[in-house]
């Protein structure tokens, strides 16, 4: 089975082909991060007019590099939330378009578990369940609970910052540029973690909950003192040591939450989806921290936002309903996972 792609749910516009859930023939990734630069963070106007004008040529390319016609797509699969409505917009509505004008079905997927079988597509198969997932993105922090594919219990949320918007927040801190993740690893790897005293937040009603304003806040003061308003002469060296210290705890909480969940149930592996979950230190730490569980990591191209891992997951999705989505489905900007 052929399936078409289509990923616009925030400031990326994607396309691909993926034949029977797995085999991706291409994958097309269009990112309008460059005029987001100047904000510090996605403009959601700016992000849905990008998408109007790269949607067909992404599309179109995306069909060239799989050396596919039209005729020969099975599926069309799109994001149809969470993210930004208009971004989302664009993407579904041409979907639909696609569909009609082809007379190929549909299938709207879930972003979020998208981004989770990004790591599955590539995990040896059988799939061991249960397991334990994790998504860390720029938009979502979700601790989960596998019991099969598409069969899901979220366990753990943040309350406040998803992980990759704290790392942008305290990237722009630290006067590094937008998307901040990549920077501040970067950083981070010229920098002593145990330098700055920081510490993760804390949640008293849900344990297994995240909460990362305190630690970004912490990082604010260490930039700018108790008051927040006399700016300190931070060196080089100071930077490289609080990107590290900040990375460090962020991941560590990360970890801790990790072993507080594998209490409540004993899992046969671990996946882990979203741009945060390509860092280096991270995979470093979860590898020391669960030496006997086998982790699941996506390939760079299936971090960040990408239509593959829509493809891949709309296969699988037809296969367990056997049904596509009808014509009046409309996009959605949050979606439960379980």
């Amino acid at each position: 089975m052929y399936v078409l792609g289509i990923e616009s749910s925030c400031d990326e516009t994607a396309g691909s082909v993926v034949k029977d859930g797995r085999e991706i023939l291409s994958n097309v990734v269009a990112s309008s991060a460059d005029i987001h630069l100047r904000y510090g963070g996605v403009f959601p106007e700016l992000a849905s007019r990008r998408q109007l004008e790269l949607i067909e040529p992404v599309i179109e390319e995306t069909l060239s590099k799989a050396n596919l016609l039209p005729e020969q797509i099975d599926l069309i699969a799109v994001a149809m939330g969470p993210g930004l409505i208009g971004s989302l917009l664009v993407g579904l509505q041409f979907a639909k378009g696609l569909s009609l004008a082809w007379n190929k079905p549909w299938i709207g997927i879930n972003h979020v578990e998208a981004h989770l079988y990004a790591a599955m597509m590539e995990a040896p198969l059988p799939l061991q369940f249960p397991a334990l997932g994790f998504v860390l993105s720029g938009g979502h922090t979700l601790l989960l609970k596998i019991n099969a594919l598409g069969c899901y219990e979220q366990i753990g949320t943040t309350v406040d910052d998803a992980i990759g918007e704290a790392f942008d927040k305290v990237a722009t801190l630290l006067n590094l540029p937008y998307p901040g993740g990549p920077h501040i690893e970067a950083l981070a790897k010229r920098g002593k973690a145990a330098t700055f005293n920081l510490a993760a937040g804390k949640v008293k009603k849900n344990p297994l909950n995240f909460s990362f304003s305190g630690l970004k806040t912490s990082v604010l003061y260490a930039i700018k003192g108790q008051n927040a308003k006399e700016e300190k002469c931070l060196s080089e060296t100071d930077k490289a040591n609080l990107a590290a210290s900040f990375q460090e705890i962020a991941f560590q909480d990360c970890i801790e939450k990790a072993k507080l969940a594998l209490k409540e149930f004993d899992a046969s592996s671990i996946f882990l989806g979203g741009g945060v979950s390509n860092n280096n230190r991270l995979k470093e730490m979860f590898k020391e921290a669960f030496p006997s569980l086998p982790i699941h990591f996506p390939s760079f191209q299936l971090t960040t936002d990408n239509a593959a891992m829509i493809a891949g997951l709309g296969y699988e999705k037809m296969i367990m309903n056997k049904s596509p989505s009808p014509y009046d489905l409309e996009a959605m900007t949050r979606i439960p996972i379980a």
